[in-house]
């Protein structure tokens, strides 16, 4: 993890869970009419007229899917890595993606940022995800950039500056968080290489809040299902956007005014 920023591990968590996991997922986009009629329902076909992308409704009231991602193989996973007792953020990132663009690139530092950060990401793909459905991308040796470190990994996507009009909306990061909208240019500006692999249900990729990430864009005519998932040592302090019964996340409690 120090050398790489990111860590695959191919078939880490049980493929029969996960993939129960994505049946019990499906059935509620089906129910919510995400789904192309007449398809089979394994085959997660995107309604022509839906545009599901974030979907963090998924996670709630899902037994199923908390533990898979909040107990057993997981947990000890970070409980190894970490070298103590953990705890995971208590919201739940829950990714429906259907055909279209990907998400551009970013480190997530500048979204939970507020706590410790040693702080780690798991992209757990709930289902088969061949390159062509829109996996996850991370660009070689980026969290090794101190520039990137010291300038765009010292922001905070919901700090604003309060003495300029249109405050909210002037978030010291790119619109979204995002570092730019061009993976192709910022390979070349940064270095390393854009690295994914064609996922399979069961497999975990982990990654550091300074590693730069995106995904592909999905060019099949199915709904893309993953979550993101964060994980840390209990005894350091959390990001209170995230923790709790009821996170606050990115909304108005969670923004902080300062001086520009």
């Amino acid at each position: 993890m120090q050398e790489d920023g990111y860590l695959y591990l191919p078939g880490y968590l049980n493929r029969g869970e996960v993939l129960g996991v994505r049946r019990g997922l499906l059935e509620r986009l089906q129910a919510a009419n995400c789904l192309e009629p007449g398809e089979p329902l394994e085959a997660a076909i995107a309604r022509q007229e839906s545009g599901s992308y974030f979907m963090p409704e998924l996670a709630q009231d899902n037994p199923a899917l908390m533990r898979l991602l909040y107990e057993g193989r997981m947990m000890a996973f970070y409980e190894s890595l970490l070298g103590g007792a953990v705890r995971h953020f208590d919201f739940t990132w829950m990714r429906a993606v259907t055909p279209g663009s990907g998400t551009a690139p970013h480190c997530d530092i500048v979204y939970m940022g507020r706590g410790t950060q040693d702080l780690f990401t798991a992209w757990t793909p709930l289902g088969d995800i061949p390159r062509t459905v829109g996996g996850l991308m991370i660009l070689e040796n980026s969290h090794k950039n101190e520039r990137l470190r010291e300038n765009y990994g010292r922001k905070d996507a919901d700090a604003f500056c309060e003495n300029r009009s249109g405050a909210h909306s002037g978030s010291k990061v790119g619109a979204g968080g995002a570092l730019t909208f061009d993976p192709v240019k910022l390979r070349e500006r940064l270095g390393g290489r854009w690295l994914t692999a064609d996922f399979n249900a069961g497999d975990l990729l982990t990654f550091s809040m300074f590693t730069v990430h995106c995904s592909l864009d999905n060019h099949s005519p199915q709904i893309r299902l993953s979550s993101d998932t964060r994980y840390q040592l209990a005894s350091e302090p959390a990001d209170e956007r995230w923790v709790g019964e009821h996170p606050m996340g990115h909304g108005e409690a969670a923004k902080r005014g300062k001086i520009c």
